[in-house]
């Protein structure tokens, strides 16, 4: 079990969610991983991968596809 695993376990445990309602597929992942290292180079700042992945959390959890907001900055970064 990972360390991902662990703390999602936990945090499910926790607070009453299905800890299915928090796991992440290896596509999900390495799409979060890849929209982290382009708001990293592309700001210059490390600080906004975290940040943006909370963002995309937020967008998910009121009904936005996950691939259609990292399409947004996907397209963002492209541009600048």
């Amino acid at each position: 079990m990972t360390w991902l695993d662990q703390i999602t376990t936990s945090l499910a445990d926790e607070t009453g969610v299905d800890v299915s309602m928090l796991e992440l597929s290896p596509d999900t992942v390495r799409a979060l991983l890849d929209v982290a290292r382009v708001a990293s180079h592309s700001s210059g700042e490390r600080i906004y991968a975290p940040l943006l992945c909370y963002v995309l959390g937020m967008l998910s959890s009121r009904g936005v596809p996950l691939e259609q907001a990292i399409a947004v900055v996907q397209r963002k970064a492209s541009s600048e």
